[in-house]
């Protein structure tokens, strides 16, 4: 169980807990090294020591092995349920539209080499939250589909130690409101399979020019989200991208690798156009140009970001940080380390 209070102590205690109170899952995660091979299933955070396996609960068990039965376990979930995924392939689009509780959230779980695989890059959604909150997705694959996950108006969720990759836009994309979720120890590969425009690893809330679409004509606040431990490399567009009208997450303890960017579609690792974000602890390398951006693309939008503790080997034309402006009052730390910058370490003195 996640609570806001641990929310606003940071992703050690968040995650601190679900490694204390969820259990059972098996051979759930994988984490990778830097240059994204396969590493062992204990991973040492940022944070301290995680384990990626046990992750899934010991009761309420509903067992599947077909797409079929994986639909109808969805279609019938009932909080504190834990549906566990035996290994193999489950082809098709999967929707999640019903909720769990704080106490009682609502688990899928499987090894990695359970298989989510959409129908096609050009369309879909591989696995859709839609108007939920409280589920826990836990140790699977998730491969294809125009995107691989995608949250819709659903807060309070956990994405943990998921394998997303083969996607046709992004790997996976909070949008529609959708806050206070987290995304943790997950390992995202070759997106930006249909679009390199399209091809983020995270993206945190919709364009300016989608508010009307998505969100009311208002801008979309998908706010409170934590990005931790994940390890992101070979995506067509940024490794995150931050979208105006969000508030106050965090991106913290990730891995971030350039390689794959596509010249048209990413200058940087991360950036920033939403207000009130910390970012933490990352380590990036070769960036197609900066490691870390903050922009302002829409009025009112990309201020007050926060940078610390962060390590940009750069290894391009660019800055560690390239910050827009003086006025979008960034903080970058002294703490922060920067090589192979050409450009310098940041476009505004450290604090």
């Amino acid at each position: 169980m996640v609570t806001s209070g641990l929310r606003r102590a940071g992703p050690a205690a968040v995650i601190g807990l679900l490694a204390l109170t969820l259990a059972g899952c098996g051979s759930g995660g994988q984490s990778t090294t830097p240059d994204g091979s396969p590493a062992a299933v204990a991973t040492s955070t940022a944070q301290g020591a995680v384990t990626s396996a046990g992750l899934c609960g010991n009761s309420g068990h509903v067992f599947v092995s077909s797409a079929d039965e994986l639909r109808n376990a969805l279609a019938s979930a009932r909080p504190g349920e834990t549906i566990m995924l035996a290994a193999g392939i489950y082809e098709g689009d999967f929707e999640l539209s019903r909720s769990g509780t704080q106490r009682m959230p609502i688990t899928l779980c499987g090894p990695r080499d359970a298989i989510l695989a959409g129908e096609s890059i050009t369309s879909g959604y591989t696995v859709h939250l839609e108007h939920v909150s409280w589920w826990r997705l836990v140790g699977f694959t998730v491969q294809g589909g125009q995107k691989g996950v995608m949250a819709d108006d659903s807060s309070n969720d956990l994405l943990y130690g998921l394998y997303v990759h083969a996607t046709g836009d992004e790997a996976i994309h909070l949008r529609d409101f959708s806050s206070h979720d987290t995304i943790s120890h997950c390992v995202i590969r070759d997106t930006g399979l249909l679009v390199p425009f399209f091809g983020e690893g995270i993206y945190v809330g919709s364009a300016h020019k989608n508010w009307c679409r998505y969100s009311g004509c208002q801008p979309d606040r998908s706010d409170d989200d934590i990005i931790a431990d994940n390890n992101i490399a070979d995506t067509t567009a940024e490794n995150i991208d931050i979208k105006e009208g969000t508030t106050g997450g965090q991106i913290t303890g990730n891995l971030f690798n350039g390689a794959g960017m596509a010249e048209s579609a990413a200058t940087a690792w991360v950036n920033v156009k939403g207000n009130n974000w910390l970012i933490t602890d990352n380590a990036g390398v070769d960036s197609i140009k900066d490691g870390f951006q903050v922009h302002r693309v829409y009025p009112g939008w990309g201020m007050d970001n926060t940078f610390r503790g962060n390590r940009a080997n750069v290894e391009g034309p660019g800055y560690g940080f390239y910050i827009q402006s003086k006025k979008l009052n960034t903080t970058v730390a002294c703490d922060n380390t920067v090589s192979g910058a050409a450009s310098g370490f940041s476009t505004i003195s450290c604090a």
